[in-house]
């Protein structure tokens, strides 16, 4: 069959060429793009027309089968591997990238422990737990004074991803008490 004045094989061809290069270009910068679409997403979208062109190519080259068949036949056969592929993989994605992230910001007042000790004028290293995971951090000393390895500490301000800290029995001592 033909549309165009080429062959249908022709023009599943192409359009797999097509949005396999944009579906492509989409993953390595749809971050920037950040599309609003929360269903019908530009990737599931551009992976449709991609598996759709890609087994209407194969179906044309390799059955005899009618083209209109093949047409239904990769058209829902898109429909399904795009549906699971949201299923299985976008959507838990999605979901696991929001939850582990975290804000310089909600640093602050979270109680850690030096790993690298931090002198009285120059930078050291600490450790925060918390559910999600570890997190390292280079440290200065808030009073310029020194904190040996292995003391908890209170993370008092953040600026440029250094983290300024003081000893935690010193933080009780002067505010609780």
């Amino acid at each position: 069959m033909e549309l165009f004045g080429y062959p249908l094989s022709t023009i599943y061809l192409g359009s797999f060429i097509v949005f396999g290069c944009i579906t492509f270009v989409y993953i390595l910068f749809g971050d920037m793009l950040d599309a609003a679409m929360e269903f019908l997403h530009p990737a599931l979208i551009l992976s449709f027309f991609t598996i759709g062109s890609a087994s209407g190519y194969l179906l044309e080259v390799m059955t005899g089968i009618n083209s209109w068949f093949n047409l239904v036949f990769s058209c829902l056969l898109s429909i399904l591997l795009v549906t699971l592929l949201n299923v299985f993989v976008l959507t838990p994605i999605r979901s696991a990238e929001e939850s582990l992230a975290y804000r310089d910001e909600d640093l602050k007042g979270r109680v850690g422990t030096v790993i690298t000790s931090v002198p009285a004028d120059g930078f050291g290293e600490i450790l925060i737990e918390g559910i999600s995971g570890r997190i390292s951090k280079t440290a200065i000393s808030m009073d310029n004074k020194p904190i040996q390895q292995g003391e908890k500490i209170l993370i008092i301000d953040i600026q440029k991803g250094v983290v300024s800290v003081m000893r935690y029995e010193q933080v009780e001592q002067t505010y609780f008490h």
